[in-house]
């Protein structure tokens, strides 16, 4: 970004909701963060949260714009109160705007080692459609810090924006449920979900084919993935990351795997699976292939269930379609193809003693992976 687009660049999580007004807020801290500044905006405050991170503000450094004199962590209920009161506090939206060249040269002065580890995974970073990889190893060096904590907290070039719009951080499931329209008891619905006789409740499943059914709930967020469900009462909702680390602990693969995984192929997902298996759906976008590759652990046999499938096992290639299926012996060499214009899905199954990820040895592939 520094060396292609050196102007003002907008830096925001995904889980943001904003109105088109906070195109205008932004527009407010341009002329700052052209002049080396690094803004961020903070939310014109409504009641005394304590689940978000606060500004406080100081003198003007530019119109419109004033210096930021601190960052304060999530507050306990009291202090919250008083920063409401102060006037001179906001809601940190986490969102900046800066030069590339100013971040990366605040990132040396307070995060050298941390920037230097980044640089590194860049350097070696490989691109396939359009993605930018970082490569795996250097990039697992980079420590697992937030920019507030890593460079923000610790720089002097800070200023802050108000805005006094409507703003919403999904990072909360109490949050989405604020975005949904609840029935006359205060119960809102998403997905495949019924409710009965619930007040203040929220169902939510995200899996076809799975109803999510409340009964006599009150202030309960429950959520239905494909490989997890989450209940919580809805003033514990914040608390999933100590759920997630509770799972990292006991080995949990659902703390650091999602059930469909984006290739650049396409994608799957695990729909079952047992000491000696391991049952998956492929999706796979027309004219793309996954890699030549082979396994070391496992045999694999794969039943055509939507499309046609090019399929090579050794020397041999052969056209796999629909309700047709082909086996592969563990060891064999092979590669899967969609040749056609429609997706390609097929439902695979694996027997073996281990089948991880990174049981793969890749002897071609288009997305430059090897």
């Amino acid at each position: 970004i520094r060396l292609r687009s050196p102007g003002p660049r907008d830096v925001q999580g995904a889980r943001h909701r904003f109105p088109q007004a906070f195109r205008a807020t932004v527009n407010r801290g341009v002329a700052a963060a052209r002049d080396g500044r690094i803004v961020t905006f903070g939310i014109h405050p409504t009641h005394p949260e304590t689940g978000y991170g606060w500004l406080e503000c100081g003198p003007a450094s530019h119109p419109g714009v004033e210096t930021l004199t601190r960052f304060i962590e999530k507050p306990a209920p009291d202090l919250a109160d008083q920063l409401l009161a102060s006037g001179r506090c906001l809601w940190n939206a986490g969102v900046f705007l800066a030069r590339a060249d100013v971040l990366i040269a605040e990132a040396r002065r307070h995060a050298p080692q941390l920037l230097a580890a980044a640089t590194r995974a860049l350097d070696a970073a490989t691109l396939d459609l359009g993605f930018l990889r970082l490569a795996p190893a250097p990039w697992e060096g980079v420590e697992s810090l937030s920019i507030d904590h890593a460079i923000m907290e610790r720089s002097d070039r800070l200023s802050v924006v108000r805005f006094t719009g409507r703003w919403t951080d999904l990072g909360f499931w109490t949050a989405v449920f604020a975005e949904e329209t609840p029935d006359a008891t205060g119960t809102a619905l998403h997905g495949p979900a019924t409710a009965l006789d619930c007040e203040n409740t929220y169902l939510r499943s995200e899996v076809e084919g799975v109803e999510l059914i409340g009964i006599g709930l009150k202030n309960i967020v429950a959520v239905a993935t494909r490989d997890a469900v989450l209940v919580a009462e809805a003033g514990s909702a914040q608390a999933v990351r100590l759920a997630v680390d509770r799972l990292k602990a006991k080995g949990a693969a659902q703390a650091t795997t999602f059930a469909q995984e984006h290739r650049p192929w396409g994608w799957y997902e695990t729909i079952a699976g047992g000491d000696r298996f391991q049952v998956k759906r492929i999706h796979v976008h027309p004219g793309a292939a996954l890699s030549l590759q082979s396994h070391l652990h496992r045999a694999e046999h794969w039943i055509v269930v939507q499309g046609t499938a090019q399929v090579t096992v050794g020397d041999a290639v052969s056209l796999v379609t629909e309700n047709q299926s082909i086996y592969v012996p563990l060891g064999a060499v092979h590669r899967l193809e969609n040749p056609g214009r429609v997706p390609m899905v097929l439902i695979e199954v694996q027997t073996g003693t281990y089948f991880g990820e990174d049981d793969i040895i890749r002897y071609e592939d288009r997305y430059a992976r090897i």
